[in-house]
């Protein structure tokens, strides 16, 4: 049995992260930042549809919300109006304290979302996956390894949230940077 989730949540919150990064490209693409939102959504779709007793819900806007607080002009009391106070603190979670050194970042945003329930930590699990594309050409061989560390650390840290995410990131760190 699947977890459910609501068609016209996904209709706007998809809508609301399209307005939000509206312009941003993926980082060393042309590609529309919306592409990386869908890619994580259809990550967390994918779980839910084997994964059942999930707020999927929850799931959904948070992987479609992920980034807003973290890369746009928007703010926690933006999402909280439109969304409500679980979406809003999740997405708060996932977003980098970047007044933190960047060496501290990972932890401190591990430890925050440790704190919500299983379907934030499901929204890293698929970023990570949806990240871990073949890294940049200019990436050095160090870069590429401390990366693969932090997926690492995302693994062993919010893995048991999702035994279908954790085995697809499981999977995708073990080829990167091959």
């Amino acid at each position: 049995m699947s977890s459910r989730w609501s068609q016209e949540h996904y209709l706007t919150a998809s809508r609301f992260a399209a307005e939000a990064h509206n312009g941003q490209t993926i980082p060393g693409t042309d590609l529309p930042y919306l592409l990386h939102i869908s890619l994580v959504a259809m990550e967390v779709i994918g779980a839910l549809a084997i994964e059942s007793g999930r707020d999927g819900d929850l799931a959904v806007m948070g992987a479609l919300l992920h980034d807003v607080i973290e890369d746009t002009a928007l703010t926690f009391e933006d999402i909280r109006a439109r969304f409500g106070n679980p979406v809003a603190q999740g997405v708060q979670a996932l977003s980098k304290d970047t007044q933190l050194p960047k060496a501290d970042q990972i932890s401190d945003s591990l430890r925050r979302i440790r704190m919500q329930p299983a379907e934030i930590w499901m929204v890293k699990l698929a970023d990570r996956i949806t990240n871990l594309q073949p890294p940049p050409a200019h990436w050095s061989a160090e870069k590429i390894r401390a990366y693969r560390d932090d997926a690492q650390e995302i693994l062993n840290t919010l893995g048991a949230a999702s035994p279908h995410l954790a085995e697809r990131l499981r999977s995708k760190i073990a080829g990167y940077g091959e």
